[in-house]
């Protein structure tokens, strides 16, 4: 734990619903490090950009001065040493951005969250006391970054086959919230989940 804050991580299938779980936390008194919104920030930096650019050429920046992520991760997903090279180099950043998060919570904040799409992978799971697994079927999911990012169906399974599976994941967490697109019974278990992580807690300190 950090300043007695319990940490929780949050994992589970690209599309299932991490960040919907991440914004129900911070509205209830959490400190959430976005690591997408924090991958955003270290790319965006000049130093990142143009060692990228030195990397795999100029196609890495798009027409609005900004990392093409979509070129980037038809590098990345196809060679293994390329990702490997990446995340070496991203990874430890995005770690800065989170700790500093970390280091200045307020006084009332009752949790410290990571929400990161490779929690298990970068490692980030063994800074957590606590993982929640967001379950939701594959078909939910695939319709999901259909209509919000544009992937197929193959770009999902290529960039979910480098990752730990999810049966190792689930079986991995202290906690499973189903989220199948009933944001009320999504709430119902992350206010019961909550409650449980508090109790928990506050029982090991006395």
């Amino acid at each position: 734990m950090r300043n007695n804050l319990p940490i929780i991580g949050i994992t589970g299938g690209i599309g299932s619903g991490k960040s919907l779980v991440a914004n129900f936390l911070q509205d209830n008194g959490c400190v959430v490090a976005d690591a997408d919104a924090n991958t955003k920030i270290v790319l965006a930096r000049g130093e990142v950009q143009q060692l990228l650019i030195d990397w795999w050429g100029d196609k890495v920046i798009d027409s609005s001065g900004d990392i093409n992520r979509s070129f980037v991760a038809s590098i990345v997903f196809s060679d293994a040493k390329a990702r490997e090279r990446l995340e070496s180099l991203i990874h430890p950043l995005v770690q800065e951005l989170q700790e500093k998060a970390f280091n200045s919570v307020p006084n009332n904040a009752i949790a410290l969250v990571i929400d990161a799409p490779l929690l298990m992978e970068s490692g980030l799971d063994q800074q957590c006391d606590v993982i929640i697994f967001v379950a939701c079927p594959f078909e939910t999911r695939l319709k999901r970054v259909i209509d919000s990012r544009g992937w197929n169906e193959e770009q999902l399974r290529n960039r979910e086959v480098v990752q730990i599976g999810l049966d190792t994941k689930r079986s991995s967490a202290d906690h499973i919230i189903i989220n199948d697109g009933d944001i009320a019974y999504l709430e119902q278990q992350m206010r019961l989940v909550l409650a449980l992580i508090r109790n928990s807690i506050g029982s090991s300190d006395e």
